[in-house]
């Protein structure tokens, strides 16, 4: 069993009947992920229009093209930073401020994870606001996350253990996708950057960090 992979290496047929012993829950397309994270940032900071993206993942060709086209139609200029080692994200930060970015948006991997409070701390010291994928960044102290709800795609995970060990075949359980998005903001992080953000854009928060 898996508990994520990219669809697309699949397709439609192949997230139905994986086959074998392959099944679980993806972390849906990430390029599309991204946009609407470009886009939740914009609506936060309407004055952006500069974003470092701080990429940590190494297979990202689709996400980026996807990404610059749409930095391009929302009118801002979009500077690639490249994460290889643990060392990289002071230096990108430090770029992204000499380069005057308005805000990062990580790409982000399981290193991104495990240094989260690193990433985040940055993010302060630089008065940063950081954008991430999953919410345990947000809880570090970053300013805001769209994802998919890790915590129902953990739950149902377990519902796909229970039907395994009941003595379903894993390949004939269909890999499921993300049903449950969710948008996280950390005032704290928001009130030290010195950042004011609209009521109307409050209502739409999913889940608020005092």
């Amino acid at each position: 069993m898996i508990a994520s992979t990219d669809p697309r290496t699949l397709g439609a047929a192949g997230l139905a009947h994986p086959g074998g012993n392959l099944t679980g829950l993806t972390i849906g397309q990430p390029e599309l992920v991204n946009d609407k994270r470009l886009e939740i940032l914009k609506e936060a900071l309407p004055g952006l229009r500069r974003v470092a993206a701080v990429w940590d993942v190494s297979d990202k060709a689709a996400s980026e093209n996807s990404l610059l086209a749409a930095a391009k139609a929302m009118k801002i200029d979009l500077r690639q930073l490249d994460i290889v080692s643990v060392a990289d994200y002071a230096r990108a930060f430090e770029t992204a401020k000499r380069w005057r970015a308005g805000a990062v948006l990580l790409v982000e991997g399981p290193r991104a994870v495990v240094n989260r409070a690193l990433i985040a701390g940055l993010g302060l010291k630089h008065r940063l606001p950081v954008m991430a994928q999953f919410s345990r960044l947000v809880e570090a102290g970053g300013l805001m996350s769209y994802g998919p709800d890790l915590t129902d795609l953990f739950d149902r995970a377990a519902s796909y253990v229970d039907k395994i060990l009941r003595g379903a075949r894993p390949g004939e359980l269909p890999i499921e996708q993300p049903t449950k998005f969710e948008l996280v903001l950390n005032r704290r992080t928001a009130r030290v950057l010195g950042i004011s953000i609209a009521p109307s854009f409050l209502l739409r928060v999913d889940r608020m960090i005092e």
